[in-house]
């Protein structure tokens, strides 16, 4: 059986405070707007992960929050991952790698870059940009998460906020 998984960047965060720490950004009023739209679009699309990897920042702690609940989605799936923030496309294909196989479908919210190199490293594509809010969703061909490796993937979706 195959694996799906949604990689989402977080939503737009706020810059109004310079002297904020990068990690403690919270949302901005595009991205307390965009996440819920996002929300209601993959509850359309039935998606429902059984299990979340979030980072811990501020904005993707957000994102997940106003997202999982439009989805009709328990928050208590989500498994909030500091190696996420920062993270290398490496360190987030290891974080995969290690879910557990009773799981049939994960979504990863993080960062990009790491999150839009992860869409083309899975599944061969080329996204130059993955927008903030973006959730590309792959099927990946394979029966255990530890099996996930480059090229695993098919990108069957693509969507963010400002698609039309």
């Amino acid at each position: 059986m195959d694996k799906l998984l949604y990689l989402v960047r977080h939503a737009k965060s706020s810059w109004a405070d310079m002297g904020m720490r990068d990690f403690d950004r919270p949302l901005n009023k595009r991205g307390l707007r965009d996440a819920p739209e996002m929300g209601r679009r993959l509850r359309k699309l039935e998606a429902a992960p059984s299990i979340v990897l979030c980072s811990p920042a501020l904005r993707t702690r957000q994102t997940s929050e106003l997202l999982l609940r439009e989805m009709q989605v328990s928050t208590d799936c989500v498994l909030f991952e500091s190696s996420i923030y920062e993270a290398s496309t490496t360190a987030l294909l290891q974080l995969i790698r290690n879910l557990p196989d009773h799981c049939a479908t994960a979504m990863l919210i993080g960062h990009n870059p790491a999150v839009g190199c992860l869409v083309n490293q899975l599944a061969g594509n080329r996204i130059d940009q993955m927008p903030t809010c973006a959730v590309a969703t792959i099927r990946l061909a394979v029966e255990q998460w530890k099996l996930v490796a480059n090229l695993a993937g098919q990108l069957i979706d693509f969507d963010f906020p400002k698609r039309i």
